[in-house]
Parts: structure tokens; sequence; C-alpha cells
């Protein structure tokens, strides 16, 4: 495949994303995870892009906005050991794994005000597997990069995409 296919991709799974939201009643992210299921595991989806990683913590790509429909997507880098915060989203949420194998831990509130929120489940999330949410205060996860190589994982969400680093997360003390 060549950087015009790969770019075929991207502009196909933008597209399907689209028809999923238009499409949608209510909450999308189920939706819009499918269509993400679809693509995020081909390996030349990326190819032609450049998405290094930082030594701090993850970082974020933009792949797609829709400024005027509000939402966006992202490649998101993951070194090893680097892990999100605790947190709810304040937007819809889904996510496709496209290289690596990223740890998703689920978290319930807590019934003590102030106390950090519990352990609840945790799931091991591979290529071209989906997770999403809703945006609600009680859907509570954490993502991380427990293995020894980097990982890749394509986020779509309910928010254009310079909102997310002051509106997308509720963070909680872990």
């Amino acid at each position: 495949m060549n950087v015009l296919s790969a770019r075929g991709a991207l502009d196909a799974m933008a597209d399907g994303i689209s028809s999923a939201l238009r499409a949608a009643q209510g909450d999308p992210s189920a939706a819009v995870a499918e269509v993400l299921g679809h693509y995020a595991a081909d390996p030349m989806l990326l190819l032609g892009r450049d998405c290094p990683c930082r030594a701090e913590t993850y970082i974020r790509h933009l792949l797609h906005e829709d400024v005027e429909a509000g939402w966006a997507v992202a490649a998101l880098v993951w070194r090893p050991g680097q892990m999100s915060p605790v947190h709810a989203h304040n937007a819809w949420c889904a996510v496709g794994v496209h290289r690596g194998v990223l740890t998703e831990t689920f978290y319930e509130p807590s019934q003590d005000d102030g106390a950090p929120p519990l352990l609840s489940g945790i799931a091991l999330r591979r290529p071209g597997d989906i997770t999403y949410g809703p945006a609600r205060a009680d859907a509570i996860h954490r993502l991380a990069n427990l293995g020894t190589e980097t990982a890749i994982s394509i986020h779509a969400y309910g928010l254009p995409y310079g909102r997310f680093c002051s509106d997308l997360n509720r963070v909680f003390a872990a």
C-alpha cells in the first residue's frame, strides 16, 4: 500500500465515523467504536504519518477533525510504562488499538466524598480491539501501556481537537 492508499484509509475511517454520527440516536460511542474496529489494526493506517512518542507521557496526534460537527480523531502514542490519569470523559469516546497492547482499568465512584474511585475491572486491548464510553462522570477508566513496546491507539471524541486538553477529561486522584 502506498501513502495515497493510507490517506484513503484515514479518509474512509473519517467518513465512516461521520456516517455513524449522523445515524446515531443518543450516545454514538458504540457506533463510532465499531467503525474504528474496521480500521484500527490496519498496519498501513498511519503510513506516511509522523506520530513520534514523547519521553514524559503519552502524546496525541490529530488525524482528522470536524470542527463544525464537534468531533475529532487522534492517534495516541504510548511508550512502555506510560498511562493516562484515572478519568471520566465529558464527551463521548471511542478507542481502537492500532499497535501494541494496552491495559484498560475500570473504576467505580467511591461512596465516600473525596475518596478515590474503586477498582472494578481490567481488560487487555490488543490490535483491532475497541472500547468506548459515554460522557458520564461515573464511567471511569485508565489506559496504560504495561508492555515492553510502544503502543498506538486511535481515539475519537465528541469534541474538537482544540478542546481535548481543557474540556475532555474529568481527572480523579488515583
